[in-house]
């Protein structure tokens, strides 16, 4: 069913052992490149924009495909109060970001680009995730046992966190992960003939 992307190099440009298992997942051959960004984007973009952005930066540094090279780079924010989280500078700034987020709503939002020799196309996901009150205490536990420290917003839906304070999902529960799986195999398999 999927021999056609047995005819490509499928390189995923992410270090993220969460997005390098939904590519097993979705049985897609691929190997792993990373290479060093200075994810650093323009002060004005918002939402999306940013991830697009971030998505074609990292998409930029691989310059050099050959015909049948496929490159995937993702980016991923959470957004609230009008504010672009990211990964946490540490156990105190991560702590901030759950105190804040606790007992209301926000929005993740993830953009993936698909880059080829002759192609660049860019697509987004977003999701709205609401979390229930977490107590101080649970904010701690969940940090030390779990150090969500290379997540945006501070956390893993996947994790101890997703299942005891999360009360409402609207979207891709993978876009939230990381990948919008959905969206990219639908995107690879319109992309790659």
């Amino acid at each position: 069913m999927f021999s056609k992307f047995n005819k490509y190099n499928i390189i995923l440009a992410s270090g993220s052992p969460r997005r390098k298992q939904f590519l097993q997942d979705l049985d897609i051959p691929f190997q792993v490149i990373t290479k060093e960004i200075e994810e650093i984007y323009p002060q004005h973009l918002e939402r999306d924009e940013i991830t697009n952005f971030l998505a074609n930066l990292k998409a930029a540094a691989f310059d050099d495909l050959a015909e049948n090279d496929v490159v995937i780079t993702s980016d991923t924010i959470v957004w609230f109060q009008n504010k672009a989280l990211g990964k946490p500078k540490d156990f105190d700034d991560a702590f901030e970001m759950l105190s804040k987020m606790a007992g209301h709503t926000h929005e993740v939002y993830t953009s993936v680009c698909i880059k080829t020799k002759n192609k660049i196309f860019t697509f987004s996901d977003c999701t709205k995730v609401t979390f229930s009150n977490l107590t101080n205490e649970e904010i701690t536990y969940y940090l030390n046992l779990y150090k969500p420290f290379d997540k945006a917003g501070s956390y893993g839906i996947q994790d101890w966190i997703g299942l005891v304070a999360i009360s409402k999902i609207e979207g891709s529960y993978t876009n939230v992960v990381g990948l919008p799986t959905e969206k990219l195999f639908q995107k690879l398999n319109e992309t790659l003939v």
